[in-house]
């Protein structure tokens, strides 16, 4: 069966900076919904296109078409009275925007009583390269499809 909408692809993922260091790999396989439903990033939808199971690729990706360029105005200094102990470098916080949806920051450092944060995704601003390989390619269920992602092993769960 070939990749097209409204089929479930279970591939395998590494992905690399531009430098060819790796920075995350699938320890399972995944699965999404094809066919333009915002589970995977479009450019890479586009190289699979067509493609059937046992397929492999590697497909950069600009910042622009991945997690966006670095934006300077998501770094930000709070004092460190405003955080639950043991706020950690490296940890992660949740926090609401101004129309309730969640961001995500790292915590930059820690210097005196000042929290540095990061609301940028760590792979922002970088250009990537993914490593593929399709694994299978079968049609979506109808519930899949009215979902907008595919449900069971290596998909979504309810």
């Amino acid at each position: 069966m070939k990749i097209e909408k409204n089929t479930a692809v279970t591939l395998t993922y590494q992905v690399f900076e531009s430098t060819g260091k790796l920075l995350e790999a699938s320890q399972e396989p995944m699965s999404y919904l094809h066919g333009g439903y915002g589970n995977t990033f479009a450019k890479l939808e586009a190289a699979l296109e067509g493609q059937q199971a046992g397929y492999q690729a590697t497909v950069e990706l600009q910042p622009a078409d991945a997690f966006g360029e670095r934006n300077e105005a998501l770094l930000q200094s709070i004092p460190k009275k405003h955080f639950p102990p043991g706020v950690k470098v490296g940890g992660q916080l949740e926090s609401r925007d101004d129309a309730g949806q969640p961001h995500v920051f790292t915590v930059l450092k820690i210097k005196g009583d000042t929290v540095f944060l990061d609301g940028n995704h760590p792979m922002a601003g970088k250009t990537l390269r993914f490593a593929l390989k399709v694994l299978e390619v079968r049609a979506a269920s109808e519930e899949e499809i009215a979902h907008g992602h595919v449900h069971g092993a290596h998909g979504h769960h309810h």
